[in-house]
């Protein structure tokens, strides 16, 4: 079971003359980030990760009453952060390398013992990752390469989990998979958010985003044009708050 953590932006600005946003993204919430390309919603996501910095505002962590503010990519994941990119060609898998190694490269520290690299462990792990997310792979030691793009984007998603995180940050994780793999994917994201799992999820396909998320924010020119919940989280309602139109 993933450690509850909650998600909060303090008056966060994440491009000069922006409004702030500020949000609370608690355990168990699949929150959606929507908007027209190039509108921020990606930047936001990139500002959760640590890997943008915000012109102004902070990214906090809560857990069991404490907070921990996030700065940077090595200690939003340190603190329970996973991102899955959204090229996994360019950003997310190593080409020359096979699937075992992908997945494993995360967790590393975790598979030593005694200061050796326990390869049992390691295999072990990948195996309960295979099986829950139902990866298709002639065997571990293949190349990363010889797997459909949906296999290859399970291998990334099990690499982000294996860090067992508390919030998972996902950029269009359904892009360019086959059908059958995106519904796969989208009973893992429910499983993810029962257990107890902060998810945010950007998507380019809105249908993805109301058929999942129990929150909508919209971005229009850096800031969350609308958020929506419930009733209000329509194809209209997003399309219209996109361009700036009221619902």
């Amino acid at each position: 079971m993933p450690e509850a953590l909650t998600l909060e932006t303090k008056a966060l600005v994440i491009k000069r003359d922006a409004r702030p946003i500020s949000q609370l993204i608690r355990p168990g919430e699949i929150v959606g980030l929507a908007g027209l390309d190039g509108h921020g919603q990606e930047r936001f996501l990139e500002t959760l990760a640590g890997l943008k910095a915000p012109v102004d505002g902070d990214v906090y962590l809560e857990r069991g009453g404490g907070r921990t503010r996030v700065s940077g990519f090595r200690k939003a994941v340190a603190h329970g952060i996973a991102y899955l990119p959204r090229d996994r060609r360019a950003t997310g898998i190593f080409p020359t390398q096979s699937v075992l190694d992908n997945f494993a490269i995360s967790t590393v520290g975790r598979d030593a013992l005694f200061g050796l690299l326990s390869f049992k462990r390691r295999r072990r792990r990948y195996e309960a990752y295979r099986e829950r997310l139902s990866i298709l792979a002639p065997k571990p030691e293949a190349a990363i390469t010889t797997l459909s793009g949906g296999n290859q984007q399970k291998v990334l998603l099990a690499r982000a989990l294996a860090l067992e995180p508390g919030v998972l940050l996902l950029n269009d994780p359904t892009r360019g998979v086959d059908v059958a793999t995106r519904h796969v994917l989208y009973d893992v994201f429910r499983e993810l958010a029962r257990e107890g799992m902060t998810l945010v999820i950007l998507s380019s396909e809105i249908e993805e985003i109301l058929l999942l998320c129990n929150r909508v924010l919209v971005f229009r020119e850096n800031e969350v044009a609308a958020e929506m919940t419930g009733e209000a989280m329509t194809t209209g309602n997003v399309i219209a708050a996109m361009f700036g139109r009221a619902a």
